[in-house]
């Protein structure tokens, strides 16, 4: 054990980070072989062979390739591949996985050659890459997911780290009476694209230790490719562990602290120790959030034990190198944790580091000489990094203004947080037919350009009645999942024969769909546009210009307020007055997601402001000809210039939340009546809406350049990354997604 945490590591290899290519002997053993790297995932030409192979039970196993390939076997595979001819294109798909994996012209390998040698270390508490891989809880792990798939995309060498939760997340299901419950099915690891780490002798799973409360458990390490891109999950669910220890990374986001914390300290100094063990340590740690914070005290530990420095040179050192990202402008969202505990179980790091209980703590206090203050993993990340930044630049703001007494400043704009705006891995998001469309009108390589605002002008050139019919497609396969999936749960539910088989008759193809679909807490309000029934009824019951809303999203388990709002939304899709014009799609996970983001017409969001820190779901939408109706917070706030979608209000706030939620109501029913309703019924002779379709083209070519992750990862790149991997101390720069920074 001690030559991973306390001797240097040697120069990390140059070689790019690729699969193992060599030639399989059959159809069956290729894609084996694709499975193994996730970059299938955003490419659907690889998606589109194990649907072809057997559509039916790709859906069952929800789009798992690694468990879709075990119950069909190797005969069965190669029969059908023989069947529909796919033989040809198996091949085709695994020289495109090896041509990407060799990195010929990446952005990142090509400009930036000393970041291959020097990876970015990227900490998340969960990363959401696919539904099949269910190590995420929501916005901040598809986050984490799609920045690995950019970087890997951009080739730009990184390294996640997180957790291999047993358990991952719940699944949802909603009772007779709406009420939510949650299953936690253990993760079958066979099935996961994962393989162990071994140590250097090639012999033995690496293992690391992490002391906690006078216990030393032992953390197995698994692998995961994505693309180019690298992620180690620590698991201590080992056999030399004791069942309290093995049960550590059992569940995302336990709610009890003292679990929360020795996650979190497993998550940021064992994800350090792993680094130093696999030989990969980084030139700039990016911290995704609190929850990671603790790898910077690791990584000073490192470097005190390396270069025998003292503890200010090393949080010198330490804080140069690291970029912290905070996400949440809620104070629930931050963790707090009393001294006691702390101490508890980082006693032997504070020593290490030797420092006093008293100066330990205060690197986690806004005020170290208050010593009933909790410990604050966001305040640690603040006061250590150089670099620290909000998702938005409203949140930027809203984050310099919340943590300004932490540098004794009372004018917030001296605050040193800055923002990038988030975006999304386009390709992970847009359906085949729309991004076809694009290969048609922007070129075949638009995707390797996408942070180019003049490629978007080719969006002018679709002819309407084009872009119209690709997204009512994309409409009709969103209802038929919607009826499918209902009738699926009302069978669930043991609901009668004939309430089952109306599930076929809900929602109606050619409707104006609204899609709502994220985490359920009170300040996002699902039920605001529930304010005024009667006037709601109207619209969903109009026949000749009828609106309809999908609905879907999880409670946290411990959120009552949240399972309230789910339950009110049940009701009311059950009830018969409104036509089946509403539906709630249980269990929300990637999958759900995509059919809602390509599928809908409006994408609402409607938070109370300015608690939605940055909000992604929505730039989905953009890339599948969908179009946003949100409260002007978070990306939406810069992102809206008032004919790309439309606004709820004008980014007001009254000082009577009661009275802003009113007048958040009103603009809502007043700009669904008066504008969206009007625009999307005004049809040609042709049955194509035009002003539709011309707002839908400029949000497409306005916004698709800037609200994507390659633009996101670029910023990051240039005002974080190599600035922290030379060393150089400088307070964040206001990144903007405003400019192409290429």
């Amino acid at each position: 054990m001690k030559p991973l945490v306390d001797e240097p590591p040697m120069e990390p290899s140059m070689e790019p980070l690729r699969t193992d290519m060599s030639e399989p002997q059959s159809a069956y053993d290729k894609l084996d072989q694709l499975t193994q790297n996730l970059w299938w995932t955003w490419h659907p030409e690889a998606v589109e062979i194990f649907r072809n192979i057997d559509s039916e039970l790709w859906r069952d196993v929800n789009h798992n390739p690694r468990l879709f390939l075990k119950l069909l076997g190797p005969d069965q595979v190669q029969a059908r591949i023989d069947r529909h001819g796919l033989s040809g294109r198996v091949d085709t798909v695994m020289d495109k996985l090896d041509h990407y994996l060799e990195g010929k012209g990446a952005w990142g390998l090509t400009r930036a050659s000393r970041l291959r040698v020097w990876p970015v270390a990227y900490f998340s508490a969960e990363f959401g890459l696919h539904e099949s891989l269910p190590m995420y809880a929501g916005g901040l792990g598809i986050l984490a997911g799609d920045h690995l798939k950019s970087c890997s995309d951009l080739g730009i060498p990184i390294v996640g780290i997180g957790l291999m939760y047993a358990h991952g997340y719940f699944h949802q299901h909603l009772d007779g009476e709406g009420l939510q419950q949650e299953e936690f099915r253990p993760v079958e690891l066979e099935h996961m694209p994962l393989k162990p780490v071994m140590s250097s002798d090639g012999r033995t799973r690496l293992t690391v230790e992490v002391p906690l409360n006078g216990r030393t458990p032992k953390l197995q390490v698994w692998e995961v490719k994505v693309g180019r891109a690298t992620l180690y999950l620590l698991d201590s669910n080992v056999e030399a562990n004791s069942e309290e220890d093995r049960r550590l990374t059992g569940r995302l986001y336990k709610s009890d602290l003292e679990t929360r914390i020795q996650q979190e300290i497993i998550l940021g100094v064992g994800g350090m120790r792993v680094l130093a063990g696999v030989q990969r340590m980084p030139g700039a740690i990016h911290l995704n959030e609190g929850h990671c914070a603790f790898a910077l005290l690791e990584m000073m530990r490192l470097r005190m034990v390396w270069e025998a420095a003292t503890f200010e040179e090393a949080r010198d050192h330490v804080g140069r190198r690291a970029v912290f990202t905070t996400h949440t402008p809620v104070a629930a969202g931050h963790d707090y944790f009393p001294a006691d505990l702390v101490e508890r179980h980082l006693q032997p790091l504070r020593e290490a580091l030797s420092l006093s209980h008293r100066d330990f703590m205060g690197l986690g206090r806004l005020n170290p000489d208050d010593g009933n203050e909790r410990f604050c993993l966001t305040v640690l990340g603040l006061r250590v990094c150089h670099r620290a930044n909000g998702v938005s630049a409203l949140h930027g703001r809203v984050s310099r203004r919340m943590w300004r007494s932490l540098w004794g400043h009372p004018d917030e704009r001296a605050v040193p947080i800055g923002h990038i705006t988030n975006g999304v891995h386009a390709l992970s998001w847009i359906s085949p037919r729309m991004a076809h469309l694009l290969d048609q009108y922007l070129g075949d390589n638009w995707n390797e350009r996408m942070t180019e605002p003049g490629l978007w002008e080719g969006i002018a050139n679709i002819p309407n009645g084009e872009l119209w019919s690709t997204h009512q497609s994309q409409k009709d396969r969103l209802i038929e999942f919607t009826r499918r999936r209902t009738a699926q749960q009302r069978e669930r539910r043991h609901e009668t024969p004939q309430s089952i088989e109306s599930a076929s008759a809900i929602l109606e193809p050619g409707a104006l769909t609204i899609g709502f679909a994220r985490r359920f807490a009170a300040y996002k309000r699902a039920d605001l546009i529930f304010s005024d029934l009667d006037r709601l009824k109207k619209l969903l019951t109009n026949d000749e210009r009828p609106l309809q809303i999908i609905f879907a999203g999880k409670a946290h388990p411990a959120d009552g307020i949240g399972k309230s709002l789910i339950k009110k939304i049940f009701d009311f899709a059950g009830d018969p007055a409104f036509k089946g014009r509403l539906a709630i799609i249980e269990d929300y996970d990637i999958g759900v997601g995509r059919h809602l983001v390509q599928g809908v017409d409006i994408w609402l969001n409607n938070p109370t402001r300015p608690l939605e820190a940055s909000g992604t779901s929505g730039e989905k939408v953009i890339f599948n000809g969908g179009l946003n109706f949100s409260i002007l917070d978070g990306w939406w706030w810069e992102a809206y210039d008032g004919q790309n979608g439309f606004a709820i209000g004008y980014g007001g706030n009254h000082p009577d939340p009661a009275e802003q939620t009113r007048r958040d109501a009103e603009a809502l029913y007043a700009t669904l009546e008066n504008e969206i309703i009007p625009l999307f019924y005004d049809r040609d002779a042709r049955g194509v809406a035009n002003g539709w379709v011309e707002r839908t083209k400029w949000a497409m070519s306005s916004l698709g350049w800037r609200f994507n992750s390659d633009r996101m990862v670029l910023d990051y790149f240039k005002e974080c990354y190599l600035p922290a991997a030379a060393g150089v101390s400088c307070e964040f720069g206001q990144g903007s997604a405003h400019r192409n920074i290429l």
